[in-house]
């Protein structure tokens, strides 16, 4: 029996929150790290409203009733790229960075553990914060924190590691530069830290600001918070790891539709799982496609069968019908399924999710979770309650995007919170 059988999945729920900044993709992008986040019986959230004020806020798991806190900060939601990313950490302050694309760092943290009241802006390390973007947060398990960006520029850029400790409430930089472009290209990442608190990171090459330019998938892991990396069959990467040097999931050349920084998980035994769409060079149509090791080998499996082909060209962010996907994994004993949540305009652009229940066999259902258009939304996931709970609490709102940095003028639209717990077949 399928996942989505109609008589045992829990329907899908809608959580309202609050109308806000609609005329881009800026509170929807999929690097969003994170949009939701829990800690406790507390889930957290944060967004631009329609004047783009910084606005975050809080409820208690299962309650309809937000508390939000319109800060005293503004952002460039002109940008697509300058999102908010949040977490709280192990001691249960929010942590927040927003309105970045090549400039200075913007980050504070709550005045105290489970407050909405922010901070003055402050520093993290003082280092190479200068040109700071696609901020992101990760929870390690014992409450410290990760803080990956790219300091410089698209195709010149390097990828920084900061790391947080709770018990000191300092940041220290871990990395600088340790996956290298060497100057002609950078990479575009994904990164997941497993229950055992290995971080796992793949990434796309891009050599210039032309998304066409993205090739190739790459994989590595540390095993102690970063400061050594090793290949998946644990060799050692001397560092930086170049062009040269990395491990290959796959190989995809240049003007492959290829697209950058989309999503990847791993399993309860530390496998890795990394999802995005490409094009083959004998077909037109791009397709959703899953990368995973099966034994020493890399296994690619095609998920989707779309028929309708489009081109990524050119700089900034683009409009595109179908969004970068996310994935998940759950596990009981030898069992493993997966999902991916995406949008597609072949399926009239609502939330959808392809499952497989056995990926070995590699057959996919498909089901979509609102029965209404999302426009130009991409997914993001409260991280932290499908760790603990499998349940996905995903960022919702329809949202417009123009091609590169342009806006639509339409109103401001619901952000919402879609729940949804999926069972096992």
């Amino acid at each position: 029996m399928s996942l989505y059988s109609q008589n045992k999945h829990e329907n899908p729920k809608l959580i309202r929150v609050a109308d806000a900044w609609a005329k881009n993709s800026v509170n929807t992008v999929i690097f969003r790290r994170n949009s939701l986040i829990t800690h406790k019986n507390q889930q957290y959230i944060a967004y631009y409203d329609q004047d783009k004020n910084l606005v975050v806020g809080k409820r208690n798991l299962g309650s309809s009733e937000w508390n939000l806190n319109t800060t005293s900060y503004k952002g460039d939601a002109t940008d697509a790229h300058k999102s908010i990313s949040i977490i709280v950490d192990g001691d249960g302050y929010l942590h927040v960075a927003w309105n970045q694309h090549g400039n200075a760092l913007h980050y504070c943290k709550s005045i105290k553990p489970g407050s909405l009241e922010m901070s003055e802006k402050m520093s993290m390390t003082g280092f190479k914060e200068k040109s700071v973007t696609y901020p992101e947060f990760y929870l390690e398990p014992d409450g410290d924190l990760i803080f990956l960006y790219r300091d410089g520029s698209s195709g010149n850029g390097s990828l920084m590691l900061n790391h947080y400790e709770c018990k000191t409430k300092k940041w220290t930089q871990v990395q600088d530069g340790w996956i290298s472009g060497e100057g002609n290209r950078n990479p575009y990442w994904q990164a997941f830290i497993d229950n055992k608190g290995t971080i796992h990171i793949s990434w796309v090459w891009r050599e210039t600001p032309d998304v066409a330019t993205n090739h190739d998938m790459a994989y590595a892991r540390s095993k102690d918070g970063g400061k050594t990396w090793q290949k998946s069959s644990g060799e050692n990467y001397i560092l930086p790891v170049t062009f040269a040097k990395a491990e290959y999931a796959v190989k995809i050349p240049q003007n492959s539709e290829l697209i950058n920084s989309t999503s990847m998980t791993a399993d309860n035994d530390g496998n890795p799982y990394i999802v995005s769409y490409w094009r083959s060079a004998d077909n037109p149509v791009p397709q959703y496609h899953i990368i995973f090791k099966t034994g020493a080998r890399w296994v690619v499996q095609q998920v989707s069968n779309r028929t309708i082909p489009f081109s990524l060209r050119g700089g900034g962010t683009k409009r595109i019908p179908i969004s970068r996907p996310q994935i998940v994994v759950r596990q009981k004993g030898t069992e493993k399924q997966l999902l991916i949540i995406f949008r597609d305009e072949e399926r009239g652009s609502k939330v959808s999710v392809a499952m497989s229940p056995d990926i070995s066999a590699g057959k996919w259902s498909l089901k979509d979770l609102t029965a209404f258009s999302v426009n130009m939304w991409e997914p993001s996931y409260d991280t932290e309650l499908w760790r603990k709970k499998k349940k996905l609490h995903i960022f919702l709102q329809n949202v417009d995007q123009g091609d590169a940095e342009t806006i639509r003028e339409i109103q401001a639209q619901p952000v919402s919170v879609l729940e949804w717990k999926p069972v096992w077949k």
